[in-house]
This record gives structure tokens, sequence and C-alpha cells, in this order.
């Protein structure tokens, strides 16, 4: 059987909170010149999951490294068997890797193993990773840390006042916490 991204997606949440406890995942999230499979949410960092199914190939993942690099504290690849053997080759050391394969016992389910934790990502530029906010967002941090509105600057001014101004740790945790509480159904995506 060939394991599909949509095959792989819900039972990989569920994966991940298990692991993790506590998350929220945001899907298809653009960054860069590419699209985050998945973003997941923790307390203080933000982790970004590429998954290379078995009908996928490689072709992109070098940019797609490079983009995820930029954005996130930590990163995966979630691979299925396909891959699974030579998938050390194309991601870097810093990057966990999560294998999927279907379950011997009942073939409609899916196991998840870690062949790999991931590293904090040393590459990560807060700059970067504080663009992924909506203006709402960042207005909230504004305001939690005293900080004028900067109402009459665009969304990447005030996004370097805030990563200059506020300690990298604090505002991991900050990010995080906009992320959790981040609604749908109130603002649009300003990114």
């Amino acid at each position: 059987m060939v394991i599909r991204d949509k095959d792989i997606r819900e039972p990989l949440f569920d994966f991940l909170e298990a692991e993790y406890g506590k998350i929220r995942i945001i899907e298809e999230k653009t960054m860069g010149r590419s699209r985050a499979d998945v973003v997941m949410v923790t307390e203080e960092a933000l982790y970004g999951l590429e998954i290379k199914s078995d009908a996928d190939t490689f072709e992109r993942l070098s940019r797609q490294v490079k983009d995820y690099n930029k954005y996130f504290d930590y990163n995966y690849v979630v691979v299925g068997t396909t891959h699974a053997h030579h998938i050390e080759e194309h991601v870097p050391d810093t990057w966990g890797i999560i294998t999927v394969e279907q379950d011997e016992k009942d073939e409609s389910a899916l196991d998840f193993y870690i062949l790999r934790r991931p590293e904090r990502n040393p590459k990560r530029d807060i700059l970067k990773k504080v663009s992924l906010l909506w203006r709402p967002e960042m207005a909230h941090i504004l305001a939690a840390e005293k900080l004028p509105k900067y109402s009459g600057k665009n969304k990447r001014y005030v996004a370097k006042v805030i990563a200059d101004r506020i300690s990298e740790e604090k505002l991991d945790r900050m990010i995080s916490e906009e992320l959790f509480e981040r609604d749908y159904t109130v603002f649009d995506d300003e990114t």
C-alpha cells in the first residue's frame, strides 16, 4: 500500500499530541517561497513538519529545508517507508525524522516512529518567526510590552520592532501564546 499525504495527517496529529502534550496544529502555512505542510505550536517553540509520503519526491526538498530553517525553532521531516532508509542524506543533522508505516495488525492504521529527535535550529531567524503572526497578534504583543501601536507602519516594520525590543526567550513564549489563541473566525490572514 502506498501511504499518501492525506492518509498521514490526522493520525500524525494524534501521534504528536500523544508525544508532546498541549499542541496546536496549523496546516499549509506559507513561509518564504515554500509552504510548510504542518506547523506544530508548543508552549515555547514552533516546529515545522514537512511530509514526504511514499508518493512524493525530494525534488523541492533542498529549497524547503532552507525556508523551514529560517522560520522554525525545530524541524521534522515525516516520511513513508519508501524514503525512510535514505532521508538522512537529504535533511540537516538538526532535523528530526518521523517514519510512517502501515500497522501490521490493522491495515487501515498507521504506526509512527521517531527515528531522530530534532535539535534546536541554529539558523532560525527571529524576525522571520515574528512575521508568521497576523498584525492583530503583533498588536497584542506590543500592548503586553507597553510599546507604541505603530498604526501607520507596515507589518514588516512592526515585526522588526518586536524582534529588536523583546528577548528571544520571552518572544518565543509570546508567539506560541498568540498562535494558541489564533481564531480563524475573527481575523483574516494578513501575511
